[in-house]
């Protein structure tokens, strides 16, 4: 076994007491408790994947007002829209639940707001990977052209599916449940 990484919390066993300490917190909250919880962790979550919307969006706002825009061909005018399409509906999924909680305030509907959230979080993020795939794909065509474009977007959405899905999945499915060594 390896030894402990100093600072790390882990002793060289591999027990990590503020972990234990914090599994051990989550089994003893109230279930308004909990719910509480996991909307604040989603409402911060969502703050992450915000800004990145909003510049995507911000970018692609300005395109038609370049003087390229003008040159674009019917494919790229399509892949255009298509991302700007995307975008909005990620902006849209990614800020609905914090619409939601507005209308919703103080209304005892915290439990069903949150199993909300959490679609319109993922169905956002799912926009946004398309989103950033329409953007990988519009910009390397213009550039490079067909082909280094089609390998922007599978490599940027083969990256995104995998990172924001893929592992997240495969562990709740229990794939590669292990613990990692420290």
């Amino acid at each position: 076994m390896e030894p402990a990484i100093p600072g790390s919390g882990a002793l060289e066993t591999g027990f990590d007491p503020p972990r234990l300490g914090n599994a051990l917190a989550m089994a003893e909250e109230t279930e308004k408790e909990r719910v509480d919880r996991e909307l604040i962790e989603l409402l911060n979550e969502l703050r992450v994947a915000l800004p990145g919307v909003q510049v995507l969006f911000a970018f692609l706002l300005t395109i038609p007002f370049s003087s390229r825009f003008e040159t674009l061909t019917p494919e790229q005018d399509a892949m255009y829209f298509g991302t700007f399409v995307v975008t909005l509906l990620a902006s849209a999924f990614l800020m609905a639940p914090s619409a939601y909680h507005r209308l919703r305030f103080r209304q005892g509907d915290k439990e069903r707001l949150l199993a909300s959230a959490n679609r319109f979080a993922i169905a956002g993020l799912a926009m946004l990977a398309l989103a950033l795939g329409g953007a990988s794909l519009l910009v390397a065509d213009l550039l490079y052209g067909d082909a280094a474009a089609w390998i922007a977007v599978v490599c940027t959405l083969a990256v995104l599916v995998w990172c924001w899905f893929g592992l997240p999945l495969g562990r709740r499915a229990g794939v590669g449940t292990a613990t990692p060594r420290r």
